[in-house]
């Protein structure tokens, strides 16, 4: 049976992320996931695709504060709780074309990123009294959906066998292995065939021992693949021998018809049921397939 071998989030958007051996699910996705995103003075935002340096940037979930450092850079603290930004000014942003919605976390926080990133930035944190709607054309089984600063969905869903096959066609060409971060996945499942997760219509895991909370997952749309996996997370930047992979080599075997030519790794979630609930690294899963007409 299929188990979870790894959790992570990404609180701030485009930045490193952290693993956990637990994390609570929310409507929303994984608690802190992408609810802060680093934007321009005018709200547009930033990602690796344009200045890989931000997977430099390391934080933690402290007890109150998003702990944030980045190297030769003092630490910087924000708080968890959005109710401690009561006041800030409001901002509409986008991510992509989709409207989503922040509160500016202040001017010590953009000068800490101005600084680091060496271009004006601010950090904005997701207005909780607003919604980013999940589009709707996927979101029919479960009645609608919502997410914060994520790229379209709440949860991403990979499998550790896939990272391992890539990575055996990586080292038969004589290019070195890969980490999961690079593909910036929540939930990591171990037990499944490599790519099986392209068919997995349904997770469902028993969240407490007596199974009286029940988490169910729809996968709902494999993960087009951008350039962030050819950066390497730890130095900020694409390896210069392997500037180019693990692309090149996945688009010998992963371009996809279903997804219009594009090159995926991993499935897109929505949460059915179960917010609320805790899941935890070594949860045994219950995965249903499905392979279409």
């Amino acid at each position: 049976m299929p188990t979870i071998s790894e959790l992570f989030v990404y609180p701030i958007k485009s930045c490193a992320g952290v693993a956990l051996s637990e994390a609570r699910l929310l409507a929303t996705g994984l608690e802190y996931d992408r609810n802060w995103m680093i934007t321009d003075p005018e709200g547009a935002m930033f990602t690796q695709r344009a200045y890989p340096r931000m997977a430099l940037i390391k934080v933690e979930l402290g007890k109150q504060d998003l702990i944030v450092r980045a190297p030769g850079m003092r630490e910087l603290c924000t708080p968890l709780d959005a109710a401690r930004l009561a006041g800030a000014p409001r901002v509409d942003t986008t991510v992509w074309s989709d409207a989503a919605y922040g509160l500016d976390t202040g001017e010590e926080t953009a000068a800490w990123f101005t600084e680091f990133l060496g271009l004006p930035a601010r950090l904005l944190r997701f207005d909780p009294e607003r919604a980013r709607i999940v589009d709707p054309s996927y979101t029919d089984s479960t009645g609608g959906a919502t997410t914060f600063f994520a790229d379209a969905f709440p949860l991403l869903v990979a499998g550790q066998a896939s990272l391992d096959d890539l990575n055996a066609r990586l080292n038969g060409k004589g290019a070195p292995s890969i980490m999961i971060d690079r593909f910036r996945p929540n939930i990591v499942l171990a037990g499944l065939d490599a790519y099986e997760e392209d068919y997995v219509e349904t997770l469902a895991v028993d969240a407490n021992a007596d199974a009286s909370e029940r988490v169910e997952l729809r996968l709902v749309k494999l993960c087009s693949r951008c350039p962030i996996p050819t950066i390497d997370q730890a130095r900020g930047a694409p390896d210069p021998a392997w500037p180019n992979e693990p692309t090149d080599t996945m688009l010998g075997y992963r371009v996809s018809e279903r997804m219009g030519g594009a090159v995926t790794f991993g499935n897109n979630a929505l949460v059915a049921s179960g917010a609320g609930a805790w899941l935890r690294v070594g949860q045994q899963i219950d995965a249903e397939l499905g392979f279409g007409d």
